[in-house]
């Protein structure tokens, strides 16, 4: 009996933290729209500013937890709302979803360069160790302080949210701002408070798990994910179930961890808990509902015809021979790994640059070729670059029966989760990369020809990105091209017109897992050996965010995003002590992603044509029928 309350109390204690840390997340949705992924960041940050003034700078702790709760973490919330937020009005949802995981990404790399994350550090609970006996089982006076927390926590938002004028503008806000300020309510205070509070929320959720769990960036960051299962429960809309979600988690977190031999195959399961939560509160949401036509009126980047493509490749290879000839065997491999990010980053267009379905776990499926190719690929044989392309779209399709029943927002959600959990129970199992192993992965001996030497294989990989570039603007150019396009832009319509929304997002998945798999093949092979810490989750938001900077729809943008990554991982490797460089780099590029949405690429390619001379004018040529209209004749050929 004593056992199974030990258990219980550590449970309820994580679970009123988790509460706490899911609440916040949907007081910002709720009142925004907008899920902030980062709320797991704003938390580790304002952990580690806690830290600064508790032990750092000997404050006492009801001053330091004061100025960070109420004063610290609701400025920079509404600083963030004000000066990042507020501009993604209207704007989709896979772009809102980009931005906050650009701030995620920015909040880690500042605090590793604020807090040299070699350097161990512990924050001490309140009180500790003295606590209360309950049963014979001592609680310290830093669990019952998280329990009542998390009561007062729900108290208080029960009590804004349903009993006070400003609660219920903040609930309106959302749903009509014109129409609120017509009441006479300000809309954009309103939206300044809603994110100051959720910020307020983030902050004590850090502050409750940091003495739990150890003072580390990425661990306190990914606590969103934890916050993530509980919100999905309330379904981001309920308050009450949101806790009952947050309490279930962390009993079910303690009973599996005290009853059940964590050993063997099950060794990660612990920290994959709340993922797999996650994925049984996202399976059980009703399906979403078809989004109508976005508004369309920004120019994109033109489509380029195929002799400009083979064009353009062919100078790329050429570029490749002359400048690999002229550099030493190991700036060949440092120069040569910005091509490789840019095949994995290829893989990305068809699914978030033409279809707009985000993914998190672009890595995780180059890892998975990585592993195939160290298996199947002895002696560089094709064989592993076969069997890479057939496990990641063979594992890309499973991670796609979601997508057919989710959209936007959860779809996100639940490829962020798959990758956690590849991390935790697949990528560390010794019969895979092994904990924090190793494989050694061949290069690719192709038609005879060895690509063992430095020079080689770089040119092998720039004629890798003219392959993959061609397959990527044959799919644009072709009619599943379009058929992406028009699902991206209203997925009612397609429907309407007897388009098969669930075989085309379960090709699309495929398609791309299927390109990443063979990018991290060759990925692997570029540095010789891959290892699981190589494909992790948090990988994978740099290579997307990168994306989007260079241009998301453009081949030229994964190019750029691929340089632009290898040239950061090469400045950071130089300058150790700007440990947190790449990432707070990336995320800040990313974040003006609401100014310039086409990336660098289209940028580039609007200066290039006002200095280059005008092409000599043609007759008009017959106006190209609309896309729906040609996705209408595409279902009409179908039927």
């Amino acid at each position: 009996m004593g056992e199974f309350l030990s258990f219980t109390i550590a449970g309820i204690v994580t679970g009123s933290v988790y509460s706490v840390a899911a609440t916040g997340l949907v007081v910002t949705y709720t009142t925004s729209g907008i899920f902030n992924i980062a709320h797991g960041g704003i938390g580790m940050l304002m952990a580690f500013l806690y830290w600064q003034l508790r032990v750092g700078w000997h404050w006492p702790a009801p001053l330091a937890m004061i100025l960070v709760v109420f004063v610290l973490a609701p400025l920079f919330g509404a600083g963030l709302e004000r000066g990042v937020i507020r501009g993604l009005r209207g704007a989709s949802v896979a772009t809102s979803l980009v931005i906050t995981v650009a701030i995620m990404v920015f909040l880690v790399g500042v605090a590793n360069i604020l807090w040299d994350p070699t350097v161990a550090r512990e924050l001490p609970g309140f009180f500790e160790p003295s606590g209360v006996q309950l049963g014979g089982i001592l609680v310290t006076w830093h669990e019952i302080i998280t329990v009542l927390a998390g009561g007062v926590v729900a108290a208080f938002l029960y009590a804004l949210l349903s009993r006070t004028r400003v609660g219920i503008a903040m609930r309106a806000v959302v749903d009509d701002r014109n129409l609120l300020a017509m009441n006479g309510a300000q809309p954009n205070r309103v939206s300044m408070l809603s994110w100051a509070i959720g910020a307020s929320l983030a902050s004590i959720a850090g502050i409750l798990l940091a003495p739990v769990l150890q003072m580390n960036v990425l661990i306190l960051t990914l606590l969103v994910v934890n916050a993530y299962a509980a919100a999905m429960v309330g379904r981001l809309s309920s308050l009450p179930m949101t806790f009952v979600g947050g309490f279930t988690l962390g009993l079910i977190e303690a009973y599996v961890i005290g009853y059940i031999n964590l050993s063997g195959p099950l060794l990660g399961l612990r920290e994959a808990l709340p993922t797999l939560f996650l994925f049984v509160a996202l399976l059980t949401l009703p399906e979403a509902r078809l989004r109508t036509a976005r508004l369309a009126g920004a120019v994109g980047p033109r489509l380029p015809t195929y002799r400009k493509a083979f064009a353009g490749f062919g100078v790329l290879i050429a570029v490749t021979v002359i400048v690999s000839g002229m550099l030493q065997p190991a700036d060949i491999s440092r120069t040569a790994l910005g091509l490789a990010y840019g095949l994995i980053m290829l893989s990305l267009i068809p699914l978030v640059g033409f279809a707009g379905q985000v993914s998190l776990c672009q890595m995780t499926f180059a890892g998975l070729g990585a592993f195939a190719m160290a298996r199947m690929g002895a002696d560089g044989n094709l064989i592993g670059i076969v069997a890479a392309l057939v496990l990641a779209g063979a594992v890309g399709a499973i991670v796609a029966l979601p997508s057919l029943r989710l959209q936007g927002l959860y779809l996100a959600l639940s490829t962020m989760a798959f990758a956690v959990l590849m991390d935790k129970m697949v990528f560390s199992n010794e019969h895979v990369f092994g904990n924090l192993g190793a494989l050694n992965i061949p290069r690719l001996d192709l038609l005879g020809v060895s690509f063992d030497g430095e020079r080689a294989y770089m040119i092998l990989l720039s004629i890798m990105f003219g392959v993959f570039g061609t397959i990527v603007i044959a799919i644009r150019r072709g009619r599943f091209g379009r058929r992406l396009a028009a699902m991206r832009d209203s997925q009612v319509a397609c429907a309407t017109l007897g388009l098969s929304l669930a075989r085309t997002k379960l090709t699309v998945f495929m398609i791309s897992a299927a390109m990443a798999g063979v990018a991290g093949a060759l990925y692997g092979g570029l540095a010789g050996s891959a290892g699981g810490v190589d494909f992790l989750m948090f990988q994978s938001l740099p290579v997307i965010l990168l994306a989007v900077v260079g241009g998301i729809t453009t081949v030229f943008g994964s190019l750029i995003g691929g340089v632009l990554y290898a040239l950061l991982l090469y400045m950071q490797s130089k300058f150790p002590a700007l440990n947190g460089l790449v990432f707070m780099i990336v995320g800040a590029g990313a974040l003006s992603l609401g100014r310039n949405p086409n990336g660098l690429s289209f940028f580039i390619t609007q200066q290039v044509r006002r200095v280059l001379p005008k092409e000599p004018a043609n007759p008009p040529a017959a106006a190209p029928p609309p896309i729906m209209e040609e996705v209408s004749g595409i279902a009409a050929t179908a039927g």
